[in-house]
C-alpha cells in the first residue's frame, strides 16, 4: 500500500491515458499538475485514500476524461463548477464526507453520465431538475442535506436505480421512495399544527429509514457493482473509450473505413494511433427501433464469455457525439480476413475484377465447422448460464489472419436464465425477427421461445451451405424444397452432384494430385475418403436442421463427429 503525498511530478507523464491510485494511503492535497495531463482520457481513480483539501479547479482541463473517482477521501469545499467542462464523463464518483454547498448547475453539460454518486456528503439545496434529462443508469444522492421536491421523470421514475435516503427534507417523488408528500404552505394560524404533523411524519419516516437503510445500502452497492461490470463488459476490463477517441480512430467514421452495414449498426475499421492497434468499431443506429436493446443484449452476452472462437470485445462507449446525440458503440478485435460469407460467395470487388476472396479448400471448411461448433458448445454448455446466439449465419462468422473462425454479432442473443416465459416483442431485442430468414428455425416463426436447439438448426443450415455452396434463400428453394431437403434427398449417392468443386487443401496440392493420379493408385482411395468426408458433413448438417427441435443433433455430438471427419481427412492427405 502506497502512502505519503501524491508526487506533483506525475504531471510530467504527458502520455498517460489512465491513472489509478485508489485503495492506498495517500494524504495531502491532490496536486493540480495531474489535471494538466492532456492525454488523460480513460480514467482517473483516486478513491479510498486520505486526500484532503478541495477538488482543484483545473479539473476542467480533462475534457476527454471518461471516469473520475475521488470517493471516500477527506476532500472538502464545494464541487467546482469547472467540472462541467468534462463533457465526456460517463462515471463520476464524489461520495465521501465533506463536500458541501449545492449541486452546481454547470454539471448539466455532463449529458453522457451513466453513473453519478454524490452520497454521504453535506450537500444542500434542491435536486437539480436537469438530472431528469440524463441517460443515467445509477444515481446515488443519499445521506446529504438536500431539500425540496424529488423529480419524477427520467431515472427518478425507477426506484431501483436511485437512492435518496438520509435526506430528511426531501418530499414527493414516486411512491416507491416512500417520501412525504410536498405540502403547500398553510396560513399562519395553522403553522403550529402543521409543524406538529410534519414532526410526527418525519419521526415515523426516520424509524422506517433506520430499519431498512442498511439493507438498502447493501443492495445498492451490489447493484452498482453489477451495473459497472455490465458497462465495462467484465469485471477485469479496464479500457473504455471516449467518443472523441473513436472519432479519431475511424477518421470521423469515414465511409472509406466502413466495413459492414446492417439495420441496427454500422461497422468501421479503426486504428488507435497510440499503439497502432487495429479495431472494428460497431456503432449502433439508435434511430432504429430495438437498437438500444441489441446493445444491451450484446453487452450482457459478451461481458463474461472468453473463448478462442468468439470475437473478442475490447471496449465499449456509451456517450454523446459532437452534436449532443446519444452514442453507443462496441469495439472489437479486428478480423483481417472478413466474414465467412465473403469467402463462400466471393464477388469481384476490384476494378480489374480480381478478388482476394478465393475459394476455400476442404480442410479449411472442416476447420471452420469445428470452430463454430466449439463456440456453440461453449455458449450452450460451458457458460455460467447458457447463451443462445439466435442469428448464426455466414456473415456473422469472422476469420482472423490465421483463418480461424470466430462467432460474432450477439445483438439478438438471449441469456437463458432471463427467459422464463415465451418471447414477445417486449422481451426480445430481435423484435419480430428472431434471426435471419433461411437460417432461423421454423418454430421461431410460430412464436416458440428461443432455445439452444434453434442455434443448432441455424448451424446445420450453415454447414450445408459451406459444403453445397448454395444459400438457403436462393430462388430454387421454393414450393416445399429447401436446403435441408435438397441435401437429404442427395444422400448418399448423389452427394458428388450437389457439392461445389472443393479442393482438398492448397491449390498447389490439388495440382500435384491431378498430375500424379495416373501413377499413384492411392489417388482413387483419397477421392473416396474425400467423398466420405463430404457425405458425413452433409449428414451432420441434415441431422442438425431437422424440422422438429427434439430431433436435432446435440452440439456435443456434432463436435465429436466433426473431429472424426477431420481424422478421416487427415488420413486422406497421408495417403496422397
Amino acid at each position: 500500500m502506497l502512502e505519503g503525498n501524491i508526487p506533483p511530478s506525475l504531471g510530467n507523464c504527458q502520455h498517460l491515458t489512465w491513472l489509478t491510485l485508489s485503495q492506498n494511503n495517500f494524504s495531502g492535497n491532490i496536486p493540480k499538475q495531474l489535471f494538466g495531463i492532456a492525454t488523460l482520457s480513460v480514467m482517473l481513480l483516486l478513491g479510498q485514500n486520505r486526500l484532503s483539501g478541495s477538488l482543484p479547479l483545473e479539473v476542467d482541463n480533462l475534457k476527454n476524461l471518461v471516469e473520475l473517482d475521488v470517493s471516500e477521501n477527506e476532500l472538502s469545499g464545494e464541487i467546482p463548477s469547472s467540472l462541467g467542462s468534462c463533457t465526456n464523463l460517463e462515471r463520476l464518483c464524489l461520495e465521501g464526507k465533506f463536500f458541501q454547498g449545492s449541486i452546481p448547475n454547470s454539471l448539466q453539460s455532463l449529458r453522457g453520465l451513466q453513473e453519478f454518486d454524490l452520497s454521504s456528503n453535506n450537500l444542500s439545496g434542491p435536486i437539480p431538475i436537469y438530472l431528469e434529462k440524463f441517460s443515467l443508469q445509477y444515481l446515488n444522492l443519499s445521506f446529504n442535506d438536500l431539500e425540496g421536491q424529488v423529480p419524477m421523470e427520467g431515472i427518478f421514475s425507477n426506484a431501483s436505480e436511485i437512492s435518496v435516503v438520509g435526506n430528511h427534507r426531501l418530499c414527493g417523488g414516486i411512491s416507491q421512495l416512500q417520501l412525504p408528500k410536498c405540502t403547500v404552505e398553510k396560513p399562519r394560524k395553522h403553522k403550529m399544527s402543521l409543524a406538529v404533523i410534519l414532526i410526527i411524519s418525519v419521526a415515523c419516516l426516520l424509524v422506517a429509514v433506520t430499519m431498512v437503510s442498511c439493507s438498502i445500502l447493501c443492495w445498492f452497492r451490489k447493484k452498482r457493482e453489477h451495473q459497472i461490470s455490465g458497462l465495462l463488459l467484465g469485471p477485469k476490463s479496464l479500457f473504455r473509450v471516449s467518443y472523441d477517441r473513436l472519432h479519431k480512430a475511424t477518421e470521423g467514421f469515414s465511409s472509406e473505413n466502413l466495413i459492414g452495414l446492417g439495420s441496427f449498426a454500422s461497422v468501421y475499421k479503426g486504428v488507435f494511433h497510440e499503439d497502432d492497434t487495429v479495431v472494428a468499431v460497431k456503432v449502433l443506429n439508435l434511430q432504429h427501433r430495438g437498437a438500444s436493446k441489441t446493445f444491451m443484449a450484446e453487452c450482457e452476452a459478451l461481458r463474461n464469455v472468453r473463448h478462442r472462437n468468439l470475437v473478442k470485445i475490447i471496449s465499449s462507449c456509451s456517450s454523446i457525439d459532437f452534436q449532443g446525440n446519444d452514442f453507443k458503440a462496441l469495439v472489437y478485435e479486428f478480423m483481417s480476413n472478413g466474414s465467412l460469407e465473403r469467402w463462400l460467395h466471393p464477388v469481384a470487388e476490384a476494378e480489374d475484377g480480381e478478388n482476394k476472396f478465393k475459394g476455400l479448400n476442404l480442410l479449411q471448411r472442416i476447420n471452420f465447422a469445428i470452430d463454430v461448433a466449439d463456440a456453440l458448445d461453449y455458449l450452450h454448455n460451458h457458460c455460467q448460464t447458457p447463451i443462445i446466439h439466435c442469428d448464426l449465419k455466414p456473415s456473422n462468422i469472422l476469420l482472423d489472419r490465421e483463418m480461424v473462425a470466430h462467432v460474432g454479432d450477439f445483438g439478438l442473443s438471449k441469456i437463458l436464465k432471463i427467459l422464463p416465459e415465451p418471447i414477445n416483442s417486449n422481451q426480445s431485442s430481435s423484435i419480430g425477427i428472431r434471426g435471419t430468414v433461411g437460417y432461423a428455425p421454423p418454430e421461431y416463426g410460430l412464436g416458440s421461445e428461443v432455445s439452444t436447439n434453434g442455434d443448432v438448426y441455424s448451424y446445420g443450415i450453415l454447414l450445408l451451405e459451406m459444403i453445397i455452396g448454395r444459400r438457403p434463400t436462393e430462388p430454387m428453394f421454393e414450393g416445399g424444397l429447401n436446403l435441408h431437403n435438397f441435401a437429404k434427398m442427395a444422400l448418399p449417392d448423389r452427394v458428388p452432384e450437389i457439392v461445389e468443386l472443393i479442393p482438398l487443401a492448397s491449390d498447389q496440392e490439388e495440382v500435384d494430385v491431378t498430375t500424379r493420379s495416373y501413377q499413384n493408385p492411392s489417388q482413387s482411395m483419397a477421392e473416396k475418403r474425400k467423398e466420405q468426408c463430404l457425405i458425413s458433413m452433409i449428414k451432420i448438417g441434415v441431422a442438425c436442421s431437422m424440422e422438429a427441435p427434439q430431433d436435432r443433433m446435440n452440439i456435443v455430438n456434432v463436435v465429436n463427429e466433426l473431429n472424426a471427419v477431420k481424422k478421416i481427412f487427415q488420413g486422406t492427405r497421408t495417403h496422397l
